[in-house]
């Protein structure tokens, strides 16, 4: 009888030698400048919230780090790869779920998009299920998924590649008050226990006070780094208790002032 040996899952990159780093960094579009002179170094590990008005070139600034877009000016280095994308992992602001394909096929794409053959890549999302509080739900498609659930099983095809560098674009923006902060507490529960470099960019400072190590205020277009925030609050950390304590209101009212 053959014994059947299991592909093991891909292990996740390191970078604890070194996190991201843009220097000078600058993005037009013909006319229309996006980004000049930007710098921002992110610890590994490190979770940094991005946060600045419309349109300062937050998405921009996302899809450079992840390699899906060549800087016009300056340099962009993560960890001590020469590719970027082999690092970095990256979440757009929408979901993206496939309709035709249930919450466990959606969450395994990343992993087939590596090479990886369907069953297998399924057969790993599923135990990943109940930890992020998705079981029952293997088998339900996007359109049978709560906003919430959508963006769980959106962040869990986003982790699944085991790749170091998260790079989420306001993963809750349409998202409503009572659910964006259930689904704020989750986060932070859930990158306790699947720790990432993590660059997060959000128009609500208080999310960005509550999830973040550090916050980066950009400026209007072209956008650059006008302040950057520290968040010396202890983790774990509660959301219920967040709103009320002081220590978080005083950081708002520093990056809120920054922005204006």
């Amino acid at each position: 009888m053959q014994t059947k040996v299991e592909a093991p899952a891909p292990e996740p990159l390191s970078l604890q030698k070194d996190g991201i780093e843009l220097t000078g960094v600058g993005r037009r579009f013909r006319a229309l400048v996006a980004l000049e002179r930007l710098d921002l170094r992110v610890r590994p590990l490190e979770i940094v919230a991005i946060v600045g008005p419309s349109g300062c070139g937050t998405s921009t600034l996302l899809e450079l780090v992840a390699g899906l877009q060549e800087p016009d000016a300056g340099q962009i280095r993560v960890g001590d790869l020469d590719d970027r994308s082999a690092a970095c992992a990256y979440m757009p602001q929408r979901d993206l779920l496939l309709p035709w394909r249930d919450a466990l096929g959606n969450a395994a794409l990343a992993l087939e998009c590596q090479g990886v053959p369907k069953a297998e890549a399924r057969r790993r999302a599923e135990p990943l299920f109940e930890r992020f509080g998705l079981a029952e739900f293997e088998t339900t498609r996007p359109n049978g998924l709560s906003g919430g659930m959508r963006q769980r099983v959106a962040f869990l095809r986003t982790l699944l590649p085991g790749r170091p560098v998260l790079l989420l674009d306001e993963p809750f923006a349409s998202l409503d008050s009572i659910t964006r902060a259930s689904m704020q507490q989750w986060l932070a529960d859930a990158l306790l226990k699947e720790p990432r470099t993590v660059v997060l960019v959000t128009h609500d400072v208080e999310e960005a006070v509550f999830l973040a190590d550090r916050v980066a205020v950009l400026s209007p277009r072209p956008g650059r780094v006008l302040a950057e925030i520290d968040v010396p609050l202890p983790r774990p950390r509660s959301r219920e208790a967040a709103v009320t304590d002081p220590e978080v209101a005083r950081l708002k009212r520093q990056a809120l002032e920054a922005l204006r």
